[in-house]
């Protein structure tokens, strides 16, 4: 992980020396490590949305099979084996992407040449109370409403998470570096760029393909 965190700074630093500006380089080396990583975004949305797809068939065999585990484990092996659907890619796929968010994100924490560096008027080495955690949770609000799919059970816990979240992210922003959260909103605006620019196949009709 130090590796990689130190190839990441180093990145920042070079395009530093061509834009001039830190807070313009995070947002570069941000969007190279976001678009480094969107093939195994959309294989982790799509697993996502086709585990979402035949949620109604699972429910109906945990009803029909309730009294017994086992028939019902079978059944549900049998249904993501017959549409080509793994339950775990998309963990699997989240995984991969771990590393690399959380390195740049070591990267930035401990970036002394930030300390006294500015972008539109706010430090980036030192927290930032107001703009950036505000811009923070709202583009966390977006980016968690695009990409969580219709609710299929309860209702509650999923609008729970669409503003829990975003308040956690804001309070978080306000508590490290402002860096941090430029990175943290750039990466946002980027899932939600991702959610509508780039195509999809329906759900529904890849689990029918199968």
């Amino acid at each position: 992980m130090g590796f990689l965190s130190d190839l990441m700074r180093e990145g920042v630093q070079r395009v530093f020396l061509v834009t001039g500006s830190y807070g313009v380089a995070i947002i570069i080396v941000t969007l190279i490590i976001r678009a480094v990583l969107l093939p195994f975004t959309l294989a982790q949305t799509r697993s996502t949305q086709k585990m979402n797809a035949l949620q109604p068939e699972q429910q109906a065999l945990q009803k029909k099979y309730k009294n017994d585990p086992q028939r019902l484990n079978q059944e549900q092996m049998e249904l993501w084996r017959r549409h080509g659907v793994n339950p775990l890619s998309g963990c699997l796929l989240l995984l991969i992407q771990f590393p690399f968010l959380i390195a740049f994100f070591q990267a930035l924490n401990n970036f002394d040449a930030l300390a006294d560096a500015t972008f539109l008027g706010i430090v980036l080495g030192s927290p930032d109370r107001i703009i950036l955690p505000v811009l923070a949770g709202v583009t966390t609000y977006f980016q968690v409403k695009v990409s969580t799919p219709p609710a299929t059970g309860n209702p509650g816990t999923q609008g729970a998470m669409q503003v829990g979240m975003p308040l956690l992210i804001g309070w978080m922003s306000s508590r490290f570096p402002a860096a941090l959260a430029l990175y943290w909103i750039t990466s946002n605006v980027f899932s939600v760029a991702e959610r509508y620019l780039v195509p999809r196949n329906t759900p529904a009709k890849e689990a029918d393909s199968k």
